[in-house]
């Protein structure tokens, strides 16, 4: 199992657990600081790795008048400035190959949404980047076709890769976390991670915006730790009900440190 190097002395692998979380989308810069101050300071209280995610545009948003972020150019300065503020890694989505560069300049971690694991251009110009490539299994791929999206960042020279597990398909607007995904995917060399609140959206499942049920998280990221994954991702919003995203699955804020504990102690147990 391949050890990936972030930054700031955060890694995926090598016996750790390292904790993404963030909001699902940027709101306004005075939402995103307070989060990343509050998570980087819970997670040098813990003292755990830690990488700050938030994203600066939800392309993939059910409806066409969703608040999808402020965009690259604020998002990227809002990013900038945590990294710098706070001393810690940060990680936002990526859809557009051109937008692999620039984000690179600011990011640690360049993430490929699930939608987009098997577009060949996207993957090939995150890899090519050099930044460490955390990519999302499509809720349509089984584990085993995640070796393909390997190749196809190996092939830039780039080995800094995660994998991480989302859900997959269950019948219409629904999703199941499969923990058998991601013992496969370990099978493949690259650190795994857990992303324990997208498992439990429901895609579509409002008419105009995707639903959930974010009571499940929790439980679905203990059942993750204890297959022994790398890592885990969350999204977490101070007031969850008003969340301009995802407000059906994040964790409240005030839940994290009790959830990041129990999580800590599995991982104890099973290592």
């Amino acid at each position: 199992m391949k050890t990936v190097l972030v930054d700031k002395g955060v890694r995926f692998g090598g016996g750790g657990l390292t904790f993404i979380a963030g909001p699902c989308v940027i709101e306004s810069r005075e939402m995103a600081l307070d989060l990343a101050k509050r998570l980087t300071a819970l997670a040098r209280k813990l003292k755990v790795g830690y990488i700050f995610k938030a994203s600066f545009d939800k392309a993939n948003r059910t409806s066409v008048d969703s608040f999808r972020g402020p965009g690259i150019d604020k998002g990227l300065e809002i990013l900038e400035e945590i990294r710098a503020k706070f001393d810690v890694p940060v990680l936002t989505d990526i859809h557009e190959p051109w937008q692999c560069k620039p984000v690179a300049e600011v990011c640690d971690v360049l993430q490929i949404p699930a939608f987009l694991a098997r577009q060949t251009d996207l993957v090939v110009a995150a890899g090519e980047t050099g930044a460490v490539v955390n990519v999302k299994k499509g809720q349509f791929m089984a584990p085993e076709d995640m070796a393909q999206v390997i190749r196809k960042i190996e092939s830039t020279g780039n080995k800094r890769i995660v994998l991480c597990e989302r859900g997959a398909s269950f019948g219409y607007r629904n999703l199941v976390a499969d923990m058998r995904s991601l013992l496969i995917m370990r099978e493949l060399g690259y650190p795994v991670v857990m992303d324990a609140t997208h498992s439990v959206q429901r895609p579509g499942g409002l008419g105009t915006g995707s639903g959930g049920d974010g009571r499940f998280a929790p439980a679905i990221a203990r059942a993750a730790v204890a297959t022994g994954v790398d890592g885990v991702f969350m999204e977490t919003h101070l007031n969850p009900k008003v969340a301009k995203s995802d407000a059906a699955n994040a964790i409240k804020f005030s839940e994290v440190e009790k959830l990041w504990k129990v999580l800590l102690q599995i991982h104890e147990i099973v290592h």
